[in-house]
């Protein structure tokens, strides 16, 4: 599951017929002035300015600014991006639209198929009134009628024309996440616009399934951040890689830590992060490589790692594989060994090694041939229990 920013959420939903407010997203407030030239609507009309980030509760924590002239909007997105509390990359400037009521209404991934959920009221206290919010289940491999979607948004307290048009946008909202590989969509909030009747999406969650990219040559975006901040330089980079590969190559900094993590696959690294924790050492980062990526591409996901600032150790390896061809892997993680030490990433780091799985014997080998080069490096074989590697790397043998 990633999630998508407001921007390309919005662009998503009107790709499925859905009307949401027009919008620039920018990344230097220094952009309005030029971008106002190519939009009219940016000097004609009042403004809704917000950080364009993965953050909840932009409204209660002062990164909404409505109703702003394109002047206070340019000084607004200056403010936002010289916050002191958060990290601001990227502003978000929409077209105001005058309404009256607020409504929710949003589609999950449940183990059945999908839910429905929909509320007449809606805006940023909708947790205040959860009781109204209304369920409509869609099992697994059908699609809701426009019959039942009616019966639906009356059950919710939409009346007459209204509820017709709600069970429209439910229509294409249901489309919409399941055609794009969607595991949760929610608007909120949903408004009639006041000048012709128009339901209208103000806002926008948008969460899909990562690993389908493939089948979406137009989704020409980046997934947000799950962590509350832009992603950096680095994770953007494997993230890129990480999209073109067969397997997987995962990559996320954790400023402080002193021991990185290079490790085969998500169990091995949730296992190494936590054993790490345990005996007292701390994580430089997420990492992960696993489904037989090509050497190449663990080879880039070391060198990220062999960057990393103030580390003492780098652990390596995880379980015993059952078709990744150790030796392959071995062979990318030591191109990116090499071209660390060459640049100068590796001075005084220790390196601890652990695998086992398809042409181990050959792989470990090859790891043990770098101590010649000059490696501070020790390898284990299958024998050797994970935990120990972790209590070898953080007390000594």
């Amino acid at each position: 599951m990633a999630k998508v920013l407001e921007g390309p959420g919005m662009t998503l939903l009107g790709k499925w017929g859905m009307q949401v407010p027009r919008f620039v997203v920018v990344t230097d407030a220094a952009q309005i002035a030029k971008l106002s030239q190519a939009n009219p609507w940016l000097r004609e009309r009042k403004l809704v300015v917000k950080a364009h980030e993965a953050i909840g509760s932009r409204m209660k924590l002062g990164l909404v600014k409505l109703d702003c002239d394109l002047a206070a909007a340019t000084k607004a997105t200056e403010q936002m991006f010289k916050s002191s509390h958060f990290n601001i990359s990227q502003v978000i400037l929409s077209e105001m639209i005058s309404h009256q009521a607020e409504s929710y209404v949003a589609v999950q991934s449940t183990r059945e198929g999908a839910t429905l959920l929909l509320s007449k009221l809606g805006g940023i206290e909708v947790e205040d009134h959860w009781d109204k919010v209304k369920r409509f289940p869609v099992p697994l491999g059908a699609d809701p009628t426009a019959g039942a979607l009616e019966k639906f948004a009356t059950e919710a307290g939409f009346t007459g024309d209204l509820a017709v048009k709600i069970a429209e946008f439910l229509e294409k909202l249901y489309r919409c996440y399941d055609q794009e590989d969607g595991t949760y969509m929610e608007i909120n909030p949903l408004v009639v616009r006041e000048s012709d009747g128009v339901v209208t999406a103000l806002d926008a969650v948008v969460m899909v399934d990562a690993d389908a990219r493939f089948r979406h040559p137009d989704w020409n975006f980046t997934f947000a951040s799950e962590f509350g901040r832009p992603y950096t330089q680095n994770e953007l980079a494997v993230l890129e890689i990480d999209s073109r590969v067969k397997g997987s190559v995962k990559f996320i900094e954790i400023p402080g830590g002193d021991t990185a993590l290079l490790p085969a696959g998500g169990g091995a690294s949730v296992y190494y992060a936590d054993a790490v924790l345990a005996m007292g050492g701390t994580i430089a980062n997420y990492a992960e490589y696993s489904g037989d990526p090509p050497d190449w591409a663990v080879e880039a996901l070391t060198d990220k790692v062999c960057s990393l600032k103030g580390i003492k150790r780098i652990i390596v390896g995880g379980a015993i594989a059952n078709f990744t061809n150790v030796k392959k892997t071995f062979a990318g993680i030591i191109a990116g060994f090499r071209k660390a030490m060459a640049e100068g990433k590796l001075n005084g780091v220790e390196i601890w090694v652990r695998r086992g799985g398809p042409f181990e014997n050959e792989g470990l080998a090859a790891m043990r041939a770098l101590e010649k080069e000059g490696f501070n490096i020790h390898v284990y074989n299958r024998s050797t229990p994970l935990t120990d590697i972790v209590n070898y790397a953080l007390h000594g043998e």
